[in-house]
This record gives structure tokens, C-alpha cells and sequence, in this order.
């Protein structure tokens, strides 16, 4: 499928194929010259188009016309009401079955593009072009499109393959640290389900130098296509990739819904469901607790430490309740018995949970 992971080699992935930095544009204007395109929709917010937008027009062909939509930044605008828009502005301007949406921009502008594209007159084609390290690392591959429903993350959407999936790492130069920090939560995420050598690698900062941290991006990707490719709809093995976000999308929810607490990044929140979910690991598969003492070290250390007072336990298990994995009623966890050693589907007690809260706040 591929070769050495520094090399960014394509990874071809569920009918589409993923294209990294000067290959990604240039297979981009050979596709576009193929299907006779010359106009395309670009589907940006103010960040994107303030400081992507300008790199992506320099790098296509000089005979494609440009048609705008841009959408406010932020996950509390990934909703229906936004896929409404965009719905309405792409009558407006009069896009047709043949048209083409390009989503340029973090995972909530792929993830909103890929879901209004796919339902826009039952479907026209979309390319997405992941700007943030969270989106090149999780939203670029898995042909997963959706939005938040109310204070649910993700409950409306899809699966619909992008034409092709372009990664262009100078991209992430336009990053605050903050948003380089969220998205290396799922590259940890990857290295304590599938690679303990890529856990190492962050824990040793190996991502601060720009090529190590393509060969860690390559790996990341090649690590989750791999898994989509042998259960693309998400029946078994395929939930693995939501280590840490069954409560980790809780806390992020609650805190985006809860108007005196401060948002928290897609990151930061699951670092705080990893936390959790590995001290339930421990008490129910026998995770090793230095693994675990380690691993808390690590996420403080990065992340710092969010205050989650104990009377919202209630209110953020209560969200878990409807997260998509769950089944007959029960909440379902993927918990850890060592380092890339999982179990699929487990269930924990409430108070357990409640001893994880208390363990990552400790």
C-alpha cells in the first residue's frame, strides 16, 4: 500500500486516494483538467481563508475559476443550521449535480463539507483539504461526514468517499500551539492502541521538528486507513479509533454547552478521556498502572490540567449515554489491557467512571 512512511507516499484508501504536499496539487489540476473542470466551490471560514486560502489558489491551474462560501469558525457552528447555509448559498449559485465542493479547513469544515456536498441535489463530488494537524491525523481518511446535533457531537451524518484527500503540511506553519498540541492528541491516541513507538516519539517531542513530524502524520494515517480498510463501517474493529472519546466527547460537549466554562479543543478533551478511560482500564483489564501513572504525567504536562468540578459528573455521563457506540442501553468503552492490547465494547460502572474523574483530576 505504501512504502516508508518519511517517503509521504499516497495511501490509497475506501475508493479515494490520500496525496501529500507537491504531489497533492499537482494530482489535483490533473484531476480537475481530466474532468474538464473550471470552476470549483471552496467551502472555508475566516481562518482558512485568511491563511490557507491564498496557497491553495497559487497552486492551482490559472484557468479555474474560484466560487467562495465561507462559514464561521468553531465547533459551535457545526450544525444543520450552517449546512442550511451553505446549502442555500450553493442554489444561489447555481451549482448542479456536476459541481464540485472543495473543503478547505480544519475537521469541522470537512466534516460539515463532506455532509452538505453528499446531500446537496442527493450528491455531487467533494475534495477535502485538511489545514490543522487533528484533521490530517483523523478527519482525512475514513469517509465519515456529519455535524452536531444540539449538544451531540457528530449524531447527523454519513459515510461518503471524497474525490481525493490532499495533505499539505505547510499548513500547519499558520497553527497556534494550542491547535498543534489538540491534534497530537490523536497521534498519542494511535500510539496506545496500534504503535508503542509513536507514543514514545510524542512523549520525546518528537513532533517539534517538521520532518519527524510528517513521518509521524504518514504513520498516523497509514495506522487508521489500515483499520477502516478492515471494518469501514465501524462494527468492530474500526471503533478502536475512539480510545478516550466516548467520555472525551462528553467533556468536550458539556463544556462547549455549559456557557460559564471555557471550550475546550477536540484534543485537550479526549487527553482528559484517556486519561479516564485507561484509570478504568486498570481496575477492569489490569492496564498497568506505571503505564497509566506515566500517561497522565505525559497529558498534564501537555495539556494541563482541566478543573471538572464533581457536581458535573452527573451531567457529563448523562451526555456519554448517547454516544454512537453504545448498545441496548449500555455505554460502551474501548479500554486497554496494555499498550496496543484493546477491548472492543467494554462496559464499566458509573462509579468507576466517577474514580476516573477523581484519578485525572488528582
Amino acid at each position: 500500500m505504501t512504502k516508508k512512511a518519511g517517503l509521504m507516499t499516497p495511501i490509497h484508501s475506501t475508493g479515494y486516494t490520500i496525496f501529500f504536499n507537491d504531489d497533492a496539487y499537482k494530482n489535483l489540476n490533473i484531476y480537475l483538467s481530466d474532468n474538464h473542470i473550471v470552476k470549483i466551490f471552496v467551502l472555508v471560514d475566516e481562518n482558512t481563508k485568511k491563511y490557507c486560502l491564498e496557497k491553495f489558489q497559487k497552486s492551482l491551474d490559472k484557468n479555474i475559476e474560484i466560487v467562495l462560501i465561507e462559514i464561521s469558525a468553531g465547533e459551535v457552528y457545526k450544525n444543520i443550521e450552517t449546512c442550511t447555509f451553505v446549502w442555500k448559498k450553493l442554489t444561489e449559485l447555481e451549482a448542479d449535480r456536476k459541481s464540485i465542493l472543495i473543503n478547505l479547513g480544519g475537521g469541522m469544515i470537512t466534516d460539515l463539507g463532506g455532509f452538505v456536498a453528499s446531500t446537496f441535489k442527493r450528491g455531487i463530488r467533494f475534495i477535502n483539504i485538511p489545514t490543522t494537524l487533528l484533521s490530517m491525523v483523523d478527519a482525512s481518511v475514513g469517509s465519515k461526514t456529519g455535524v452536531d446535533l444540539d449538544n451531540l457531537k457528530n449524531l447527523v451524518g454519513m459515510f461518503a468517499n471524497p474525490e481525493m484527500v490532499l495533505i499539505d503540511t505547510c499548513y500547519l506553519q499558520t497553527l497556534p500551539e494550542r491547535e498543534m498540541i489538540s491534534g497530537l492528541a490523536e497521534i498519542i491516541k494511535y500510539g496506545l492502541t496500534f504503535n508503542a513507538k509513536l507514543l514514545e516519539d510524542c512523549k520525546n517531542d518528537m513532533w517539534k521538528d517538521a520532518d519527524n513530524l510528517d513521518k509521524m502524520i504518514h504513520q498516523s494515517i497509514v495506522i487508521k486507513n489500515d483499520v477502516v480498510l478492515k471494518d469501514i463501517k465501524e462494527t468492530s474493529l474500526r471503533k478502536v479509533l475512539n480510545y478516550g472519546h466516548t467520555i472525551g466527547h462528553a467533556v468536550e460537549s458539556f463544556h462547549l454547552n455549559t456557557k460559564e466554562l471555557p471550550d475546550l479543543t477536540h484534543g485537550e478533551a479526549i487527553a482528559i478521556g484517556m486519561v479516564i478511560e485507561g484509570y478504568i482500564s486498570s481496575k477492569l483489564h489490569g492496564f498497568p498502572t506505571d503505564e497509566l501513572s506515566s500517561l497522565k504525567t505525559y497529558i498534564h504536562k501537555t495539556y494541563g490540567k482541566t478543573d471538572i468540578a464533581p457536581q458535573h459528573y452527573d451531567a457529563i455521563i448523562d451526555l456519554m449515554r448517547h454516544d454512537k457506540k453504545n448498545s441496548n442501553g449500555n455505554i460502551n468503552y474501548i479500554l486497554l489491557k496494555n499498550i496496543t492490547d484493546f477491548v472492543i465494547d467494554a462496559n464499566a460502572p458509573v462509579d468507576l467512571v466517577i474514580e476516573g474523574f477523581n484519578y485525572y483530576s488528582a
